[in-house]
């Protein structure tokens, strides 16, 4: 895809994101903070027991990794070349055009506002029953909720790099207590000695490894966001790059050791039964005889920093995916304001938390559960939405590279040949995952929630696709910069307003 020379204006202080202020370490930060480690350890490795009655949940977490690695390999090289706090709906734009682009963009924005939303759910309940086992306080999930989306939306509007500071330091600490736990499983085995079956390779011929697979990705939804902070970024190019690889080795690592470990303390031939029975307790109850109550309290005080964490990334995301849309005109250009003091999205911050704040006085209103309706549901959606997102962006990537200029530099292997292999592997894993999906929300096959989420995602990039037929039949000049980025804007004296037309 080509842009004409005359839309390629500079990019103006109204809706220009800091740029420079991350480091690889920062960003490594923000996306394993939404990865949630210790959430997925205490709840989602034990729901993968629960569900799918399969062992390997261990093994599940390193094959996902392996797949993703060969994912971010042409993620990456794009990555290089397109620098675009828009991520997945920049890189569909340039690899399959405008149309397909503004389709996956629609499909981002309700992936990433399901995540973040969702989450309020775990963190109120979560919060709700720590505070009133240790303190004795007894107050509504939805209040909690509403604690911690007060705490978000002002850090939302704060400097990208306090925010990466706030989750570095909180992410750190779970992850020191989530390996701390591993070392007291390992250190007391059940019958006296450690087995290793949970990660035999026989595990991978299993009935029921589909599942698992599908189980474990959910797992790694947020690794993927590096290239949303590349604008913000100290070097784009190398940053985003690095910061994508690093975390997904420590994710991956870290989720198939913690889990392992449980495997080892309580026996492979019982972990299902275990977690089926302690649910996301296992981890704790399982160290209990062996560490000082206080370790763990802090354990679960961590976890729901875990679940805060998350909260703080996903908006950070979700925010940027607005201000994206909006500079370009996708969207309301209002969404591309940014703070004058800390260079961050805030109209689109803003937006993205009266978002949340709706949701959660539907669910406290309505009384739905936090936890099944909210956190399990919402949240497995949000990762449907993202696998689907990492689907078609691994096809964009292969268009993109298809093109010999597109490729100096990267060659056939990294261009054409791991999206290749990344699409066939996340395409067999999202077939899964559709045929499964009731069994992941906990549902009856007959039950009309088993399509009606993963209909939303289609219906979404059918309304996102026939907005941007509308857009080039209507608003021609704003069209012509869909997908541009930040280069490719300007003010004039009645606003926003997007550089002279062209482009298909």
């Amino acid at each position: 895809m080509s842009y004409p020379p005359a839309s390629r204006p500079r990019s103006t202080v109204a809706q220009a994101l800091a740029a420079g202020r991350l480091g690889v370490w920062p960003v490594v930060f923000i996306v394993m903070a939404a990865a949630a480690p210790l959430t997925v350890i205490a709840g989602g490795a034990t729901t993968g027991w629960a569900v799918t009655g399969v062992i390997g949940i261990p093994l599940g977490y390193l094959a996902v990794a392996l797949v993703l690695a060969v994912f971010s390999v042409g993620y990456v090289a794009m990555s290089r070349q397109v620098v675009n706090s828009g991520a997945f709906y920049t890189y569909v734009t340039h690899g399959l055009g405008r149309i397909p682009g503004v389709g996956a963009s629609a499909v981002a924005v309700l992936a990433y506002n399901a995540m973040q939303i969702g989450l309020y759910g775990g963190f109120g309940k979560v919060t709700a029953d720590f505070i009133e086992a240790h303190l004795g306080w007894s107050a509504p999930w939805w209040l909690w909720a509403l604690v911690g989306w007060a705490a978000v939306g002002i850090l939302g509007v704060r400097r990208v790099d306090l925010n990466g500071r706030i989750l570095a330091i909180l992410l750190i600490g779970e992850i020191a207590v989530a390996l701390g736990l591993a070392a007291v499983h390992f250190t007391h085995p059940a019958d006296g000695h450690i087995d290793l079956t949970a990660i035999g390779p026989s595990q991978l011929f299993t009935a029921g490894i589909g599942a698992v697979l599908v189980t474990a990705i959910t797992g790694f939804v947020g690794f993927e966001g590096t290239a949303v902070f590349s604008e913000e970024s100290k070097d784009p190019q190398k940053t985003v790059a690095r910061a994508t690889y690093i975390a997904l080795a420590i994710i991956g690592v870290l989720y198939s050791l913690c889990a392992l470990a449980m495997t080892v303390a309580v026996g492979p031939d019982k972990i299902v039964d275990s977690a089926t029975d302690h649910g996301t307790e296992l981890i704790f109850d399982l160290a209990a005889p062996y560490v000082p109550s206080t370790i763990l309290i802090l354990g679960h005080l961590l976890f729901i920093t875990s679940l805060f964490a998350a909260l703080l990334s996903f908006h950070n995301t979700a925010a940027r995916y607005f201000f994206a849309l909006g500079r370009e005109g996708v969207l309301p250009r209002a969404l591309a304001r940014t703070s004058v003091r800390s260079r961050s999205p805030q109209t689109a911050s803003i937006t993205q938390t009266a978002i949340a704040f709706a949701a959660l006085c539907l669910y406290a209103y309505a009384g739905w559960d936090p936890m099944i309706n909210l956190f399990f549901w919402i949240t497995v959606t949000g990762g449907l939405g993202v696998l689907i997102l990492m689907l078609i962006t691994s096809v964009a990537v292969v268009g993109y590279f298809l093109r010999p200029a597109n490729r100096a530099g990267v060659g056939i292997s990294r261009g054409l040949l791991a999206p290749i292999l990344a699409t066939a592997a996340l395409g067999w894993i999202l077939v899964i995952t559709l045929q499964q999906f009731n069994v992941l929300l906990g549902v009856d096959t007959a039950s009309p929630w088993r399509w009606i989420f993963p209909v939303a995602f289609g219906a979404a990039a059918i309304l996102g696709m026939l907005w941007a037929l509308y857009l080039r039949a209507a608003r021609p000049r704003v069209y012509a910069v869909i997908g541009a980025g930040a280069h490719n804007t300007l003010i004039d004296a009645t606003g926003l307003q997007p550089a002279t037309a062209g482009g298909r």
